[in-house]
Protein backbone atom coordinates (compact mmCIF):
# COMPACT_ATOMS: atom_id res chain seq x y z
CA UNK A 1 0.00 0.00 0.00
CA UNK A 2 3.06 2.26 0.89
CA UNK A 3 4.47 1.94 -2.40
CA UNK A 4 0.92 3.38 -4.25
CA UNK A 5 0.74 5.87 -2.11
CA UNK A 6 3.61 7.27 -2.62
CA UNK A 7 3.27 6.83 -6.29
CA UNK A 8 0.19 9.18 -5.82
CA UNK A 9 1.85 11.57 -4.30
CA UNK A 10 4.68 11.77 -6.88
CA UNK A 11 2.23 11.67 -9.50
CA UNK A 12 0.40 14.88 -8.49
CA UNK A 13 4.06 16.75 -7.26
CA UNK A 14 4.83 16.52 -10.77
CA UNK A 15 1.14 17.62 -11.70
CA UNK A 16 1.24 20.53 -9.13
CA UNK A 17 4.60 21.79 -10.65
CA UNK A 18 3.69 21.57 -14.24
CA UNK A 19 0.74 23.96 -13.11
CA UNK A 20 2.69 26.61 -11.37
CA UNK A 21 5.06 26.10 -14.04
CA UNK A 22 2.50 27.13 -17.01
CA UNK A 23 0.83 29.15 -14.72
CA UNK A 24 3.08 32.18 -14.46
CA UNK A 25 3.88 31.71 -18.51
CA UNK A 26 0.48 32.08 -19.24
CA UNK A 27 0.31 35.34 -16.76
CA UNK A 28 3.63 36.46 -18.86
CA UNK A 29 1.70 36.05 -22.15
CA UNK A 30 -1.21 37.68 -21.10
CA UNK A 31 1.01 40.67 -19.66
CA UNK A 32 2.62 40.89 -22.91
CA UNK A 33 -0.97 40.54 -25.04
CA UNK A 34 -1.52 43.99 -22.75
CA UNK A 35 0.75 45.88 -25.03
CA UNK A 36 -0.99 44.70 -28.45
CA UNK A 37 -3.23 46.72 -30.81
CA UNK A 38 -6.85 45.79 -30.48
CA UNK A 39 -8.93 43.61 -31.27
CA UNK A 40 -5.67 41.13 -30.88
CA UNK A 41 -5.39 42.39 -27.01
CA UNK A 42 -9.03 41.35 -26.49
CA UNK A 43 -9.37 37.94 -27.98
CA UNK A 44 -5.57 36.86 -26.46
CA UNK A 45 -7.13 38.05 -22.74
CA UNK A 46 -9.95 36.35 -23.15
CA UNK A 47 -8.24 33.20 -24.31
CA UNK A 48 -5.99 33.48 -21.92
CA UNK A 49 -8.14 34.58 -18.92
CA UNK A 50 -10.06 30.78 -20.07
CA UNK A 51 -6.38 28.99 -20.00
CA UNK A 52 -5.79 30.26 -16.40
CA UNK A 53 -9.22 29.30 -15.05
CA UNK A 54 -9.04 25.88 -16.28
CA UNK A 55 -5.53 25.56 -15.42
CA UNK A 56 -5.61 26.85 -11.90
CA UNK A 57 -9.01 25.28 -10.77
CA UNK A 58 -8.39 21.66 -13.09
CA UNK A 59 -5.11 21.28 -12.28
CA UNK A 60 -2.83 23.22 -10.31
CA UNK A 61 -4.81 23.49 -6.88
CA UNK A 62 -6.71 19.92 -7.09
CA UNK A 63 -2.90 18.38 -7.81
CA UNK A 64 -1.86 20.57 -4.84
CA UNK A 65 -4.43 19.28 -2.31
CA UNK A 66 -3.94 15.59 -3.67
CA UNK A 67 -0.22 15.65 -3.01
CA UNK A 68 -0.39 17.15 0.40
CA UNK A 69 -3.07 14.20 1.34
CA UNK A 70 -0.62 11.71 -0.14
CA UNK A 71 2.03 13.52 1.36
CA UNK A 72 0.52 12.96 4.95
CA UNK A 73 -0.43 9.82 4.54
CA UNK A 74 2.78 8.77 3.93
CA UNK A 75 4.40 11.12 6.75
CA UNK A 76 1.59 8.96 8.82
CA UNK A 77 3.11 5.44 7.30
CA UNK A 78 6.86 6.89 8.56
CA UNK A 79 5.93 7.74 12.10
CA UNK A 80 8.64 9.32 13.08
CA UNK A 81 9.54 12.52 10.79
CA UNK A 82 13.94 12.66 10.14
CA UNK A 83 15.53 15.98 9.90
CA UNK A 84 15.70 15.77 6.16
CA UNK A 85 11.82 15.42 5.91
CA UNK A 86 11.14 17.94 8.62
CA UNK A 87 13.35 20.69 6.13
CA UNK A 88 11.73 19.06 3.59
CA UNK A 89 8.35 20.11 4.60
CA UNK A 90 9.55 23.97 5.63
CA UNK A 91 10.10 23.98 1.80
CA UNK A 92 6.47 22.70 0.57
CA UNK A 93 5.31 25.54 3.25
CA UNK A 94 7.04 28.02 1.00
CA UNK A 95 5.84 26.25 -1.69
CA UNK A 96 2.47 26.48 -0.62
CA UNK A 97 3.16 30.46 -0.03
CA UNK A 98 4.61 30.94 -3.44
CA UNK A 99 1.49 29.11 -4.31
CA UNK A 100 -0.31 31.78 -2.56
CA UNK A 101 1.41 34.23 -4.09
CA UNK A 102 0.08 33.22 -7.74
CA UNK A 103 -3.56 33.24 -6.64
CA UNK A 104 -2.99 37.17 -5.86
CA UNK A 105 -1.66 37.34 -9.34
CA UNK A 106 -4.36 35.09 -10.83
CA UNK A 107 -7.28 37.05 -9.43
CA UNK A 108 -5.44 40.37 -10.78
CA UNK A 109 -4.99 39.40 -14.00
CA UNK A 110 -8.68 38.55 -13.74
CA UNK A 111 -9.87 41.95 -13.24
CA UNK A 112 -6.73 43.20 -15.72
CA UNK A 113 -4.75 45.10 -13.31
CA UNK A 114 -0.88 44.07 -14.21
CA UNK A 115 1.16 45.22 -11.56
CA UNK A 116 4.29 43.02 -12.36
CA UNK A 117 6.05 43.68 -15.91
CA UNK A 118 7.07 40.28 -18.13
CA UNK A 119 10.26 40.73 -16.66
CA UNK A 120 9.36 40.47 -13.26
CA UNK A 121 6.86 37.59 -14.05
CA UNK A 122 9.99 35.59 -15.74
CA UNK A 123 11.85 36.17 -12.63
CA UNK A 124 9.16 35.14 -10.25
CA UNK A 125 8.55 31.86 -12.36
CA UNK A 126 12.01 30.61 -11.47
CA UNK A 127 11.21 30.22 -7.68
CA UNK A 128 8.79 27.09 -8.22
CA UNK A 129 12.03 25.71 -9.98
CA UNK A 130 14.50 26.16 -6.42
CA UNK A 131 11.82 24.74 -4.62
CA UNK A 132 11.70 22.03 -6.87
CA UNK A 133 15.22 21.43 -7.17
CA UNK A 134 15.66 21.77 -3.20
CA UNK A 135 12.73 19.38 -2.52
CA UNK A 136 13.80 16.65 -4.70
CA UNK A 137 17.89 16.94 -3.84
CA UNK A 138 16.31 16.44 0.54
CA UNK A 139 14.20 13.61 -0.90
CA UNK A 140 16.62 11.72 -2.69
CA UNK A 141 19.89 12.34 -0.73
CA UNK A 142 18.28 12.37 2.85
CA UNK A 143 20.57 12.30 5.63
CA UNK A 144 23.64 12.54 3.38
CA UNK A 145 23.42 15.76 2.66
CA UNK A 146 25.07 18.62 4.77
CA UNK A 147 23.11 21.47 5.13
CA UNK A 148 25.58 24.17 4.46
CA UNK A 149 26.50 22.27 1.11
CA UNK A 150 22.86 22.39 0.33
CA UNK A 151 22.07 25.83 1.01
CA UNK A 152 25.46 26.89 -0.57
CA UNK A 153 24.48 24.87 -3.75
CA UNK A 154 20.57 26.26 -3.97
CA UNK A 155 22.01 29.67 -3.81
CA UNK A 156 24.58 29.51 -6.25
CA UNK A 157 22.09 27.63 -8.28
CA UNK A 158 19.12 30.72 -7.93
CA UNK A 159 22.34 32.84 -8.62
CA UNK A 160 23.12 31.29 -11.96
CA UNK A 161 19.26 31.22 -12.97
CA UNK A 162 19.12 35.42 -12.38
CA UNK A 163 22.02 35.40 -14.29
CA UNK A 164 20.64 33.31 -16.91
CA UNK A 165 17.22 35.24 -17.01
CA UNK A 166 19.34 38.57 -17.78
CA UNK A 167 21.24 37.44 -20.53
CA UNK A 168 18.04 35.81 -22.03
CA UNK A 169 16.61 39.14 -21.70
CA UNK A 170 19.85 41.05 -23.41
CA UNK A 171 19.42 38.81 -26.69
CA UNK A 172 16.24 39.35 -26.26
CA UNK A 173 16.27 43.20 -26.41
CA UNK A 174 18.85 42.31 -29.97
Amino acid sequence: MYLYIKALHIIFVVTWFAGLFYMVRIFIYNREAQDKAEPERTILQNQFTVMLKRLWFGITWPSCILTIIFGTWLVIFLGAIPTWLQIKLGFVVGLLLYQLSLHAIYRQQRKNIFKYSSQQLRVWNEVATIFLIAIVILVEVQTALSIVWGLTGLTLFALLLMLAIRIYKRTRKE
